[in-house]
């Protein structure tokens, strides 16, 4: 009898990795994060979503998945941002547990342990592990913009949670697709998450500087973008209801 974690087994794990012109960080970071889930002993898989980039990294995506069984690969035939990768992502895969991670090398995958073994993944009150990066290894304009971010964001939303920008996240998949989309939501997926009714625990974790590629991001992507999404999600809690429900015999 083969192991839970041979290729044609149930997938209980699925990890979902946004990418848009990472060719170069693309490989090491699968090889890393196969290496980290290999002794689970559990069936997986690790979804790649590529965001219709232009640089190498179709080509090489195409010629990895000769190479990885546990990979699968998406492309997006137009640009359609982080939120939507992540999105697309979730929908095609096969895992009760979704991980997800950015694909520029930043969360090290060694992390995944940390969340799958976490005390409370399976307590029926916390629907979301959020990674927290209490040591940053960004350049000032990412940390200010990030920092400012939080505290507008924490203090209106309420989200009790200090870093919603980390890509390292674990969530049950049913739980998400229950969640409103809308592009940039990925960055308010623990409030969306605590409107849904369930618990969300910061668990700090390890963050690297990038080694390969630039960043996509900047000032007035991280920040300014986020105002409107801020009020929408406002808005959203502020019409939620959640009522508890007795089945009468």
């Amino acid at each position: 009898m083969g192991s839970s974690n041979e290729p044609g087994s149930a997938i209980v794990l699925s990890v979902v990795v946004p990418v848009y012109n990472e060719q170069d960080n693309i490989e090491p970071l699968l090889q890393e994060i196969i290496t980290v889930i290999e002794p689970f002993d559990i069936g997986y898989e690790v979804l790649y979503v590529d965001d219709c980039s232009v640089d190498g990294s179709e080509v090489l995506l195409r010629q990895l998945l000769t190479r990885y069984p546990r990979l699968r690969v998406l492309r997006h035939q137009q640009r359609s941002g982080q939120s939507t990768a992540i999105c697309s992502g979730i929908m095609a895969a096969r895992g009760e547990w979704i991980v997800t991670l950015d694909g520029d090398g930043q969360n090290p995958p060694a992390e995944i342990a940390t969340l799958w073994q976490h005390p409370q993944r399976q307590s029926e009150q916390v629907g979301m592990l959020a990674g927290w990066r209490k040591s940053r290894h960004d350049d000032w304009i990412k940390r200010l913009s990030s920092r400012i971010a939080n505290v507008v964001r924490s203090s209106i939303l309420g989200d009790a949670t200090p870093d919603t920008g980390c890509g390292l996240k674990l969530f049950q998949r049913q739980l998400f697709l229950g969640l409103p989309y809308f592009d940039h939501m990925h960055r308010f997926l623990p409030a969306l998450v605590r409107r849904a009714g369930f618990e969300v625990v910061s668990v700090p974790v390890a963050h690297r500087s990038r080694q390969r590629g630039v960043s996509k991001y900047g000032l007035n992507n991280r920040l300014w973008a986020g105002l409107v999404d801020l009020a929408g999600v406002y808005w959203l809690k502020r019409r939620s209801r959640i009522t508890a429900v007795e089945e009468l015999e």
